[in-house]
């Protein structure tokens, strides 16, 4: 017996749509309420010895994904946009039970357009970066506030209010009442914000110095704990882009085209992929600005064409074709993967390294480079400290240094608290 399904997922209910491809039995239904329980127990029918549902890569994915492993059910993960795209133009009645069939089809055709599943530990790493980001947000914008009530009340600008001086500053300022507790109340959610962000700095950071791929991104100039471990979880298993462009098509860094009969309109930004893996690489790439750093060449060389946002935006899409070639993928356990002869460094999806390799050479080299014989040694590579001599030290930079910060301040390797908002 051979099931081909699909599953339209909702917040309140699942509509699912499956066929015996043996027999020809059809059947659909929905189940309600979309829970994990409701759904275990609703699988429990399936014992067939080939299974495959298809759902679509929206909220709720993860436990729907988790459960048809569970009960040993081959679940495909479909794009959103791709999936809605072979519809086809004309406008037709669009139901949960005409989405489940439209993905039951597309998985019995063969042409559904499956996405990436990521590991646990991946998607955990995700979820935690994302997490930080929308905190980082909640406090800039209770930041934003505090500006804006002073403002309002026609008090001086004044920056750095979060220091000891800012904060005695705000003590003093002559505010009414409400506007005083608007203030006070802003101040206590920063600091809860602080707190919160503080602990979830220290679990990236301890991903960044476990993770291979973390340490091969911090040997490059620009990237640092944070942003290593952000484009680590974003990109996820690099080896399934045939190519360097589709790595930055994947971020959503590309340009658009539109062209018709010779007439080309100006293109923009895709914005496609990941906010967060924009913005990691985005801050890496600015770091070009500086004189020391290795792009800054060609930076410069953008900068006096185009400007200094579009140069930035070059330096992100050559650091996310180079994360995309250099960077080690994780396995989803914590054994270490098998070991290759050799791999091949070039735009290939050969080239593309295994989890605990190291690249001992440039990215443009074509040469052969044999697999290290020891998953030890790999790791003993992995750790060792980077040798391109950045000085670069806060949180969006490069390799550490062991010693002194870029103000000359001594600093340890890799920081146990987030840096403040100052910096």
């Amino acid at each position: 017996m051979a099931i081909v399904g699909g599953l339209d997922i909702h917040r309140r209910q699942i509509t699912y749509d499956w066929i015996d491809t043996t027999t020809g039995e059809t059947r659909r239904g929905q189940l309600s309420p979309a829970t994990r329980l409701e759904l275990r127990s609703w699988l429990a029918q399936f014992d067939g010895p080939q299974v495959d549902f298809a759902l679509e890569a929206t909220t709720g994915w993860r436990f729907v994904a988790e459960e048809l492993a569970r009960a040993g059910i081959a679940a495909h993960l479909a794009e959103p946009a791709d999936t809605r795209a072979l519809r086809g133009p004309k406008r037709r009645a669009k139901t949960d039970r005409t989405d489940a069939h439209h993905l039951r089809e597309l998985l019995r055709a063969g042409t559904l357009p499956e996405s990436w599943m990521p590991p646990a530990h991946v998607a955990d790493a995700r979820t935690r970066v994302r997490l930080r980001r929308a905190l980082v947000g909640e406090r800039t914008g209770w930041y934003q506030r505090i500006h804006a009530i002073l403002f309002h009340h026609g008090l001086p600008e004044r920056s750095q209010l979060l220091t000891t001086e800012g904060r005695a500053w705000l003590a003093r300022a002559e505010l009414p009442a409400v506007a005083r507790q608007a203030v006070d109340l802003a101040l206590r959610m920063i600091d809860h914000l602080e707190v919160e962000l503080d602990r979830l700095d220290g679990e990236l950071a301890r991903i960044a110095r476990a993770q291979p791929g973390c340490q091969a991104l911090m040997g490059r100039y620009g990237i640092g704990w944070l942003t290593a471990v952000t484009i680590w979880a974003e990109f996820g298993d690099v080896r399934r882009f045939a190519n360097s462009r589709q790595a930055v098509r994947f971020t959503g860094l590309d340009i658009t085209i539109a062209e018709s009969d010779g007439k080309r309109a100006r293109g923009h930004l895709a914005r496609q992929g990941s906010p967060v893996l924009r913005w990691a690489l985005h801050e890496a790439a600015m770091c070009a600005a500086r004189p020391s750093s290795p792009d800054h060449p060609y930076y410069i060389q953008v900068n006096q064409r185009l400007g200094g946002k579009r140069a930035a935006l070059s330096v992100a899409r050559k650091l996310a074709r180079e994360a995309s070639a250099t960077r080690p993928w994780s396995p989803p356990s914590s054994q270490p993967p098998p070991e290759p002869v050799a791999i091949v460094r070039a735009w290939a999806p050969g080239s593309l390294m295994w989890c605990g390799w190291l690249p001992d050479a440039p990215v443009a080299t074509r040469r052969v480079i044999t697999h290290c014989s020891s998953w030890t040694a790999s790791i003993e590579r992995a750790a060792a400290p980077a040798t391109c001599g950045n000085p670069i030290t806060h949180h969006v930079a490069g390799p550490r240094s062991e010693h002194r910060d870029k103000a000359g301040r001594p600093r340890a390797a890799i920081p146990t608290s987030r840096p403040s908002l100052a910096q």
